[in-house]
């Protein structure tokens, strides 16, 4: 293992052993049955969260029966998390009703990717109306790029931070965060507000190749907010060659790893971090699978499984870089 990524290995296992005394000792004696998909605390009121989330995508332009029995079976499974966003297509409309009869003693995270207070609470209020709720327990910012484009409008004073810290203040609002595609624009916005949380790639090729992901990692967690993943099970971009796996995975605009082992390797990777929870590919067999890995085998990666990743790594595209 080369220095520069034996010194990532070493920020991150002081990073997780500083988070873990408050969420992985609470998700092992409190939270977690054997057999059972663990739950993690989320935020600073320790909202225990199932380790693996359900993303809208899933049943985006699923039939509502299908959308039915698989959100049904995802809540049977031990899952509370859900997450959902206007531009996941037909989704919001899916998720509605599937989720509406458990509604109640679940998780339900939404995003904007307005900027403008104007045109956000139009948006609030249909996604509201479609998912069957009178509040968000998780609200976000979703895919924020540009320090300009996207923060620096979201907290101008007709932006839409400062009305949705109206909306937390009254209720409406839970939790407060965003979902980031840039190092530079995710650490610009915990300078600006105390968010719950950061929903984050945290993949393995991402961070040990593209150095993508620490630095907010670390930030967030000084500053008591919690980490939500992405893209844990993802491999690479695709490549020309792969036309006949992307057609399997249409859901998927990376490659995903789809392979047993490899899957198992990045989802522990990224939850052996300081990670509340992580949200599977949208694929139907792919939430499966990481279903099935979380409720089976969440244990700290081997030296001997670490190399393997970081050789891994080595020959791959990562999805995400630092710029």
């Amino acid at each position: 293992m080369q220095r520069r990524e034996f010194l990532k290995w070493s920020m991150m296992s002081t990073a997780a052993m500083t988070w873990g005394s408050n969420h992985l000792h609470a998700e092992n004696a409190d939270m977690n049955k054997q057999g059972e998909l663990p739950r993690r605390a989320y935020g600073r009121e320790s909202v225990p969260l199932s380790v693996i989330g359900f993303g809208g995508i899933v049943v985006m332009d699923a039939e509502q029966e299908h959308a039915n029995r698989v959100v049904a079976e995802a809540v049977e499974r031990g899952v509370n998390y859900f997450d959902v966003a206007p531009s996941y297509g037909d989704a919001e409309l899916k998720l509605g009703p599937a989720l509406k009869p458990y509604r109640k003693d679940c998780f339900l995270a939404c995003k904007t990717t307005e900027r403008s207070a104007e045109a956000a609470k139009q948006e609030f209020e249909r996604s509201l109306q479609r998912l069957y709720t009178d509040h968000f327990d998780l609200y976000q910012l979703h895919a924020i790029t540009d320090v300009e484009k996207d923060v620096d409008a979201a907290f101008a004073e007709d932006g839409v931070m400062p009305w949705l810290i109206e909306q937390k203040k009254a209720g409406r609002v839970r939790h407060l965060g965003f979902s980031a595609h840039s190092v530079a624009a995710a650490l610009t916005a915990l300078d600006r507000y105390e968010f719950d949380s950061v929903l984050l790639p945290v993949n393995f090729a991402a961070i040990l190749k593209g150095d993508f992901g620490p630095q907010v990692i670390e930030k967030a967690i000084s500053q008591g907010a919690s980490v939500l993943a992405l893209k844990a099970m993802a491999r690479q971009r695709w490549q020309s060659k792969d036309d006949r796996q992307r057609s399997e995975y249409p859901k998927c605009w990376y490659q995903p790893l789809s392979e047993r082992r490899e899957a198992e390797m990045g989802l522990r990777f990224t939850l052996n971090l300081p990670v509340t929870a992580a949200l599977p590919p949208g694929d139907e067999s792919l939430w499966r699978l990481a279903l099935e890995i979380a409720t089976g085998n969440l244990s700290p990666l081997s030296e001997d499984e670490r190399e393997q990743l970081v050789v891994l790594s080595r020959e791959l595209e990562p999805i995400f870089v630092k710029a």
